[in-house]
């Protein structure tokens, strides 16, 4: 058992400035006793525009953000996840990469998204490379978490191989893009997630101009445990062992999927 946050806020082009209202917000986190706290994809520096090249932006893995993130960590004892963007040499691209840094062991897990946002009128290609990695499975807090971003959500068959291979909880950090059912299709997706593979869904959306914001922890039967509306904020929910067993064994989706994988072709 332990408790998870989800913190909101809407990421500008000045990096100090969202460092700073990252600390903030997992400072309040802390104080409502999380043990993690997960931010929104583009934490570290936001989209812009379309043509706005993030390139001169972007930050290795073992660059000044991440640093920022691991004396965090460290400070108030937490397990931080954030987007980033992370430089690529060579390609005036970047990665669009969600980092998981663990308050003794710093930067634990990272992965770089797979499924770009093409859709709505919209390219991410044209400025960020797709990853070519299967989301990561970590031990966080006594459970087995999984990680990925934003989009992702609408690829079930994606976030099911997640689950399948062991993953209790999923982390989301995302920048959803408001239009036209838009809140709607990440509100009904998130919870769907979690109903469909019985797990923790903690997704942490953007707020601010341009974005749904509404992030949410729901539980392995898909009741919200905690959310945000619209403005900068932070949720705090409580994950437990013993409800997530409880669900999967009246609910036994995830073994019936292996099962069904393991089962001879007649």
């Amino acid at each position: 058992m332990t408790k998870v946050a989800v913190g909101q806020f809407a990421s500008g082009f000045d990096k100090a400035a969202n460092l700073d209202r990252i600390r903030s917000l997992a400072e309040e986190a802390a104080r409502q006793g999380a043990r993690v706290a997960v931010f929104p994809e583009g934490a570290m520096h936001t989209f812009g525009e379309p043509q706005d090249d993030l390139a001169p932006v972007a930050e290795p893995l073992d660059g000044p953000f991440i640093d920022a993130l691991a004396r965090l960590a460290r400070r108030l004892d937490m397990t931080l996840v954030a987007g980033m963007f992370e430089s690529l040499a060579g390609d005036d691209r970047v990665y669009n990469t969600a980092v998981v840094v663990a308050p003794r062991a710093g930067l634990v897990s990272s992965y770089r998204k797979r499924h770009l946002y093409d859709a709505f009128e919209e390219r991410e290609s044209d400025r960020i490379l797709a990853g070519d990695a299967d989301p990561p499975i970590f031990e966080l807090e006594g459970f087995k978490a999984g990680l990925v971003v934003c989009y992702e959500l609408r690829f079930p068959a994606y976030i099911q191989e997640v689950a399948d291979r062991g993953a209790e909880i999923l982390l989301v950090p995302a920048a959803w893009v408001a239009g036209p059912l838009k809140e709607e299709h990440w509100m009904v997706m998130v919870r769907a997630r979690a109903i469909e593979n019985t797990m923790y869904v903690a997704g942490a959306g953007m707020s601010g101009a341009g974005y749904c914001a509404k992030s949410m922890i729901v539980d392995p039967m898909g009741v919200v445990a905690a959310s945000l509306g619209e403005g900068d904020g932070v949720t705090v929910a409580e994950i437990s062992n013993e409800r997530l067993a409880r669900v999967r064994a009246r609910l036994p989706l995830v073994e019936q999927r292996r099962a069904t994988a393991r089962a001879p072709v007649r």
